[in-house]
């Protein structure tokens, strides 16, 4: 059989999905490539993560889709979704990824995770999603601290030879002295992760940053999702953690239910906030829009990519 992968949001992040469709067909003596409009496939596979993605309108109709952009019940098959991923359709992507758990405690009314994903339990060791050719590994869990497998497994890598990223941010909530300890532990690649996203989290945040540093973590490396609903209380979060030595990272938001795009506002906040060098000289927002409408037409100070 020839089988094409269509990776339908293809923003340069790795999609589980496709490479243990990779993998599994491949191990089937399949022949598997990118999907190519031009081309006619036995069977044809489309993963979409995201809801706001554009629907492909090349897609043959009976393509195989799969991923919470195409709907929430959409999972791999058991002999499928053990499959260790084919890291060679991604030849950039030098890490490997995957979860430790699946589900989550909380229902935030933004998240689709608890509907999609149910409670949360144990799913994976790390040992079974590290590469043999990478030392970093960047788990996509939803709230690893709550679940004690997850634990589990952050105390089996303390002084392993690997780097981690939970890239979906750990819970502020759920970090007591004795799980800060297990955090300091670990290597990082880059970034400890946590979310701040409604003005209740931010003392919480505040005061985790201050634990986690005394076990080793500074707080420059302390990253900070912001949800951007209204404007005012988006910027005094963000604000109050820079000002602490965090770094907020805004995210507009997108409201899902209803397939609404963020607000032109919102977008522009993002832009302030997530360009650290406007960030950093302009004190507020009123101040960063300020700057851009005096600069319009004269060339613009700040590179406006998110």
């Amino acid at each position: 059989m020839t089988i094409g992968l269509h990776d339908s949001d293809n923003t340069g992040f790795p999609n589980l999905a496709l490479m243990k469709l990779s993998t599994y067909h491949k191990g089937l003596g399949d022949a598997v490539e990118w999907w190519n409009p031009l081309l006619t496939y036995d069977r044809v596979y489309s993963s979409k993560v995201f809801t706001y993605t554009p629907e492909c309108a090349y897609l043959p109709e009976n393509t195989i889709k799969g991923g919470t952009g195409y709907g929430l019940y959409t999972e791999l098959p058991p002999e499928i979704d053990q499959c260790f991923p084919d890291y060679s359709i991604y030849p950039k992507c030098d890490y490997a990824i995957g979860f430790l758990t699946r589900g989550c405690i909380r229902n935030c009314p933004w998240c689709v995770v608890p509907k999609k994903e149910g409670k949360i339990r144990g799913y994976n060791t790390w040992r079974n999603i590290k590469r043999p050719d990478s030392k970093n590994i960047v788990f996509m869990d939803n709230n690893i601290l709550a679940c004690q497998w997850g634990l589990d497994q952050i105390m089996d890598m303390a002084g392993e030879d690997v780097r981690v990223d939970f890239n979906q941010g750990i819970d502020a909530r759920l970090i007591t002295p004795e799980i800060a300890e297990m955090l300091g532990n670990l290597k990082w690649i880059r970034f400890v992760r946590m979310a701040c996203d409604t003005d209740a989290m931010l003392d919480t945040i505040l005061d985790r940053a201050t634990l986690l540093e005394k076990h080793g973590i500074k707080r420059h490396r302390l990253f900070i999702y912001c949800l951007v609903q209204g404007i005012h209380s988006a910027e005094a979060r963000c604000i109050a953690l820079r000002d602490a030595g965090l770094v907020p990272f805004a995210q507009p938001y997108r409201d899902f239910e209803n397939n609404l795009p963020p607000t032109k506002e919102a977008m522009n906040f993002a832009r302030w906030v997530n360009h650290k060098a406007a960030f950093k000289s302009c004190k507020t927002f009123s101040e960063y829009n300020s700057k851009i409408r005096g600069h319009r037409g004269g060339g613009l100070v700040y590179d406006q990519r998110i």
